[in-house]
């Protein structure tokens, strides 16, 4: 087994549009497509292979690599979102709450811009700190996104999404989504809105409120061609002009490639917008083209720290050895938090 060519679950949720139908190549039965889902082992919206078989029910232990062996179930999923209209305002628990509650794990997310209308963007955490009491106040007078940040983005804007972080996509945006293998969401605003049934959605107020962070939101960038880590999903950015680029086996995880812009060659198969691929563990492969891809992978991650006179240096490495990012500081522990607020690590994504 090489690659294989994916074929998604497709969602018609009210706020969808029609560009993932008529520019990314997605074939459905529906007016509309909201959700594109790409990757996916989850029983809501399984990701399909050619011929119909489910990819988890195809692909082996081996084939998913030795980095998935530390979870109960396959970690990550990708979508590709298509927002005409406003998504509604809402939140991720974490893990903690999700498994002691709802039987679920919790979401962490990252979003990629794959696409943004002149003036479209994201509301994305709060602009200050603030009490639950004032978000209450705010979701009852329907003045919530006053005390949210709105940032206009562009494409190849990217952003960390930790669960407990209020969030919500515009209009006019299309997003390249990771996140973690959950579907559950708390809505806690939705513009009033009716479904296709003519009912408002329902609303999780008094659970939003339990998972809320509700400190000001700093958002991160990382360096180079990495886009976002966590111990649930690494993804990159492969940016091909006319060019091709050799990745080696890889033993620990798999990966899933997604065109974003341009088409090009997965090994000597044609790859063109919107496509993704799974390509196994221990497989190498080549891009080649003119085209923007992301890769998607299962990393663990380690930090390590070192004392020099009198500063401590702590820095964070993936299980390849590849560095990620180093910080120093007087303390070990202090340069240990400005690693984890450098690159939106956490201490429980630590594995090595």
């Amino acid at each position: 087994m090489k690659t294989l060519k994916l074929y998604p679950e497709l969602k018609d949720n009210l706020w969808g549009g029609r560009r993932l139908i008529d520019k990314y190549g997605k074939t459905t039965k529906n007016s509309i497509c909201a959700e594109s889902w790409e990757l996916s082992f989850h029983p809501d919206g399984p990701t399909r292979l050619e011929d119909g078989m489910l990819l988890s029910e195809y692909v082996t232990k081996e084939d998913l690599g030795k980095n998935t062996e530390i979870f109960n179930s396959f970690p990550l999923m990708i979508k590709l979102i298509d927002a005409k209209d406003n998504l509604s305002v809402q939140v991720h628990p974490s893990d903690d709450y999700a498994l002691a509650n709802e039987n679920s794990y919790g979401k962490t997310e990252m979003w990629y811009i794959v696409e943004a209308d002149d003036g479209a963007g994201i509301y994305l955490g709060f602009k200050r700190d603030v009490t639950g009491e004032e978000v209450n106040t705010a979701i009852k007078t329907n003045t919530l996104t006053s005390l949210m940040n709105f940032f206009e983005v562009k494409a190849g804007n990217c952003f960390f999404i930790p669960s407990g972080t209020i969030h919500a996509i515009g209009t006019g945006c299309l997003i390249y989504e990771i996140q973690q293998n959950s579907n559950l969401t708390y809505r806690v605003y939705d513009y009033d809105r009716r479904d296709k049934n003519g009912n408002t959605r329902e609303l999780h107020i008094e659970k939003a409120l339990k998972v809320l962070d509700f400190s000001e939101y700093k958002g991160v960038k990382l360096d180079g061609d990495l886009l976002g880590i966590s111990k649930y999903f690494t993804a990159r950015k492969a940016v091909l002009k006319n060019e091709r680029i050799d990745f080696d086996k890889d033993p620990a995880s798999f990966r899933c490639v997604t065109v974003t812009e341009g088409k090009g060659f997965i090994n000597d198969t044609e790859i063109n917008l919107g496509d993704s691929y799974f390509i196994p563990a221990n497989e190498s492969f080549t891009l080649s083209g003119s085209m923007t891809a992301i890769v998607a992978e299962l990393r663990r991650y380690g930090i390590k720290t070192e004392k020099s006179g009198d500063e401590y240096t702590a820095t964070i490495f993936d299980d390849n050895g590849v560095l990620i990012c180093t910080k120093s500081a007087k303390t070990e522990e202090e340069a240990k938090q400005k690693l984890y607020a450098a690159t939106n690590i956490t201490k429980s994504d630590i594995s090595l």
